[in-house]
């Protein structure tokens, strides 16, 4: 079966990935993550350290809450609701950065607001994954997922532009650079970015929740069947398997996130503003990878796409910590983020194939669960590596393992089949959509792809 969603919403739920990837991208992985490790923590040694205590914690958080959400989203049928409470979340904690001082006297509110802005970036996206079954065709779903994170790419290679020649290398003479005024900037510059880039999905995405039970009722109703669920997943092997091969793979790719700017900065001695201009570099090769493979995603199924992605992430992670001169960490790197975006997308279009049911938001709350229920695991494992051996790089090679064992498992997963994908959950919110007065939706048999 096939959805003949209107253009418009599928453009406007694309724009969010865009609207959302400042924020990551500047704080999470390179300017902030950089700049606190070399401006507010006493040292990168130990400020590396603890930016991995507080992207676990977010992690953590990340982890109990997004089920829990997940399953009262799915009866109180408010999914863009709860996305802009979320949302909103990011954009007050994007402009609280303005305040993270360049003193240690400034580290524990720094990091306080960049967990908070974490959570609210990640548990956001269970509700705005979830609406991806309801608005994509089957036999787009891989396009559909994989240009969404093309746009989300290209959106924070525009933000780091913007970063980079408006204030970072830019320095305007009205900033006071001696309090990293132009560093502190990109904090709002997100909060900015973040609100008005979201709007079109508020404005033209219509709100797909079947039920509509008040927020009482649908906690209890949620809790209930969250708890059904994960008593009765270990008996849904296929899907249960690839749950914690996800899990494993995304925190290796998670890790990476976070410290490949403080990698950067402390083992090549990149500047802020190599930083930047690497993350713009990263940012296109991300774009185009996932741009690419989404045709392969529909083509040969997102199984065999996360796979080879993830055979090229290990090879060249492997060479990254061996490498010693900047210039092939540069070209290394840029081939590894080819393949970072593609094991995303994928991963959400398989998620979204093997959904057999029409509480399509509590499984993306498994989903975000599986990636986020060890997310602690890497950026612990990295800080105390780094620690302990006093290295980088022995640290960051711990993520290679991540990949592997996570590959290992995938393979054992079976994707079904393309014609058979979503013949019953579909059939279900074909019915419940019948009702809507949303008459840019509706249901047909499928056509032949373009």
């Amino acid at each position: 079966m096939q959805f003949n969603t209107s253009k418009r919403a599928i453009i406007s739920w694309c724009i969010y990935d865009w609207a959302n990837s400042a924020f990551p991208v500047i704080v999470t992985t390179f300017i902030f993550a950089a700049y606190f490790t070399r401006k507010i923590a006493s040292n990168e040694i130990i400020g590396t350290h603890q930016w991995g205590n507080a992207i676990a914690l977010a992690g953590l958080g990340i982890t109990l809450l997004s089920p829990i959400f997940g399953a009262i989203a799915d009866y109180s049928g408010k999914r863009k609701q709860w996305l802009g409470f979320f949302t909103f979340i990011v954009i007050l904690s994007s402009a609280l950065l303005w305040y993270a001082y360049p003193s240690i006297n400034y580290i524990n509110t720094t990091l306080a607001t960049v967990i908070l802005g974490t959570l609210g970036l990640e548990i956001g996206m269970v509700f705005y994954n979830s609406m991806l079954p309801s608005l994509a065709p089957p036999n787009y779903l891989g396009r559909i997922s994989g240009w969404s994170w093309s746009l989300g790419y290209l959106g924070g290679l525009v933000a780091l532009i913007i970063a980079l020649f408006g204030f970072v290398k830019g320095e305007p003479h009205w900033l006071n650079t001696t309090t990293a005024e132009q560093i502190r900037i990109c904090g709002p510059f997100i909060a900015l970015w973040f609100a008005v880039f979201s709007i079109p999905l508020f404005l033209f995405v219509p709100n797909y929740g079947i039920n509509n039970y008040k927020l009482k009722q649908s906690i209890s109703y949620g809790l209930h069947d969250l708890m059904k669920t994960i008593k009765t997943l270990p008996q849904q092997k296929n899907i249960f398997l690839y749950l914690i091969a996800h899990m494993i793979y995304i925190d290796g790719l998670n890790t990476i996130f976070a410290f490949g700017g403080i990698y950067a900065a402390g083992t090549f001695g990149m500047s802020m503003s190599d930083i930047i201009l690497f993350g713009i570099v990263m940012n296109i090769a991300a774009g185009v990878g996932a741009a690419i493979m989404a045709w392969m995603d529909d083509l040969i199924g997102s199984k065999p796409t996360i796979l080879c992605s993830l055979i090229a992430l290990i090879f060249l992670s492997i060479n990254i910590v061996l490498v010693h001169t900047k210039f092939w960490f540069w070209i290394l790197g840029t081939c590894l983020c080819l393949f970072v975006g593609p094991v995303q997308s994928a991963s959400r279009t398989l998620m979204a194939r093997l959904i057999e049911k029409d509480n399509a938001t509590e499984m993306f709350g498994l989903y975000a669960f599986s990636g986020k229920v060890t997310t602690f695991m890497g950026p612990w494992i990295l800080g105390m590596a780094t620690l302990s051996f006093n290295s980088q790089r022995v640290g960051m090679a711990t993520v290679i393992l991540f990949f592997i064992l996570g590959g290992t498992l995938l393979w054992f997963v079976r994707e079904p089949k393309k014609d058979q994908t979503y013949t019953k959950s579909f059939s279900k919110i074909s019915s419940a959509l019948a009702n809507t007065d949303e008459t840019n939706l509706h249901l047909a048999q499928p056509q032949s792809n373009p």
